[in-house]
């Protein structure tokens, strides 16, 4: 019986050992379904940052389109403004330049003005003097005339009346 308790005592010590196993097995189970739970959470979290991501990827993306945009707008109204503003130089040089010759040119028009007129003045001055001469010669002949005029209506007149009074 001895072989019978010593195979009954290994049996208990196998079944001991069998148990620990088990044991073990379920605890390394339990341990395998936390680690499956955490790696279905990370897989969650992975997706959600990968989503997350591509997001951002797209709105910087998008952000660096905008701006690389803005940068090329930027640059062509650049080159728009220095354009007008050589332009509006280039006009506001025209301008003076064009103010300068209608200066000089009303300058001039006004001296050719003053020498005409003042030839004018001097040429119509003789004119008018010696048309005002001419004048008084005519209004001093015309009022000898009419008073020669007068002088003979009153002397016929004088010999009428006298030769109605005679009769």
């Amino acid at each position: 019986m001895e072989d019978s308790g010593a195979i009954l005592c290994q049996i208990s010590i196998f079944k001991d050992m069998l148990d620990q196993v088990n044991r073990e097995i379920e605890a390394n189970i339990e341990v395998t379904r936390e680690i499956e739970s955490q790696i279905g959470t990370c897989s969650e979290m992975e997706s959600a940052l990968s989503l997350k991501e591509a997001e951002l990827t797209r709105s910087f993306l998008a952000s660096q389109f905008e701006i690389s945009g803005l940068i090329s707008v930027t640059a062509d109204s650049r080159n728009s403004l220095k354009q007008l503003e050589d332009e509006i130089h280039r006009l506001r040089s025209e301008h003076s330049e064009l103010i300068t010759r209608l200066t000089e040119k009303r300058e001039g028009f006004m001296k050719m003005c003053f020498g005409f007129q003042r030839e004018i003045e001097d040429s119509e001055l003789r004119s008018l003097l010696s048309e005002r001469e001419f004048l008084e010669n005519e209004v001093r002949i015309l009022e000898e005339k009419n008073m020669d005029v007068k002088n003979s209506i009153l002397a016929y007149m004088e010999d009428e009346m006298m030769n109605l009074l005679s009769d």
